[in-house]
Formats: C-alpha cells, sequence, structure tokens
C-alpha cells in the first residue's frame, strides 16, 4: 500500500482524493509513522435488512427494555 505524509497531502489534496475515488488504498503517516489508512467509500445501497430498520423491534415490550449495550450485541453480532 503506498504512503503519503501530512505534508504531501497537504500540498495536494485534491490529487490524493483523486487517487482514493479510482480505488487506490493510501497510508497516512505524520512525522514519519503511520497513522491512518484512507480508503475509498464503496456505495452500497441499504436493504431491509439492516440492522438500523430493525430496531424498532427491540423497543420496549411490556417493561423489559433492553440496556443499550443488549441492543448492540443484537444489531451489531458482537
Amino acid at each position: 500500500m503506498k504512503t503519503i505524509s501530512m505534508l504531501e497531502f497537504r500540498q495536494d489534496a485534491e490529487k490524493i482524493i483523486r487517487q482514493l475515488q479510482a480505488g487506490q488504498r493510501l497510508i497516512l503517516t505524520y512525522r514519519g509513522k503511520p497513522v491512518a489508512r484512507l480508503e475509498p467509500l464503496l456505495e452500497t445501497a441499504t436493504g431491509a435488512e439492516d440492522p438500523f430498520y430493525t430496531l424498532y423491534r427491540l423497543a420496549d415490550t411490556e417493561g423489559e427494555s433492553l440496556t443499550d449495550r443488549e441492543m448492540d450485541e443484537i444489531v451489531y453480532a458482537l
């Protein structure tokens, strides 16, 4: 994977964005050390099976509400 420095990023961010749009993945370095991975976002449509759309099923039912942690475990299969 190609690396780019913060200096390169600041000097030519538009070029780097174009590389990302073309599908290239990059490692961003700061003072010679890797600090972030830059990668293109995949355009995906959200389907009805997306966990976000099933949250209503986890709503309070007869006084037995779930904790945030329990909901996360169900939705994100933790």
